[in-house]
């Protein structure tokens, strides 16, 4: 059972910055996008308090592997609302293999929500996986993302980054 953050993940966790921009840094820039969905779907009932959305409204599932090294490093999930691609946020409809991140960070208007941070317990399993989620709000409409960081990550010391 996870308990308290380890020192060695807090700095991940913890960090407001751009997450792509660490991992671009951390990797030398072996940094790498691998698409896993993409698609119009109904987010989970905690995804959706998180963005205030209406129970089984849809909105754009995407799901990736960050990769450093050809490792998978983080596995993200983002929500993002119906409601908020629209105007100059369409092109977030379907942004390919960019990091969103680096399109969330680069909007004049973001602002970030308050981190959660959990530890997921596999089932039937001893393996851990820290995560974290936050809202960031581009002109005040809602895009939720989780990272789930993976093992490999557990091996890049803090300082290195």
């Amino acid at each position: 059972m996870c308990h308290n953050i380890p020192r060695h993940w807090q700095a991940w966790l913890q960090d407001k910055g751009s997450l792509t921009q660490r991992l671009i840094h951390a990797s030398h820039g072996q940094f790498s996008v691998r698409v896993v969905s993409n698609e119009w779907g109904v987010p989970s009932q905690s995804e959706a308090q998180a963005l205030a959305l209406k129970p089984r409204q849809k909105a754009i599932i995407r799901e990736v592997e960050l990769l450093c090294h050809g490792q998978v490093w983080v596995c993200a999930r983002s929500i993002i609302p119906h409601s908020t691609l629209s105007g100059g946020l369409r092109k977030f409809k379907n942004i390919g293999s960019k990091p969103l991140g680096a399109l969330l960070f680069k909007h004049p208007n973001m602002v970030r929500g308050a981190l959660e941070v959990t530890c997921l317990q596999q089932r039937h399993s001893q393996q851990q996986h820290w995560a974290r989620r936050s809202v960031f709000y581009l002109d005040s409409k809602g895009i939720l993302v989780t990272e789930v960081f993976m093992p490999p990550m557990a091996f890049v010391l803090p300082q290195d980054v």
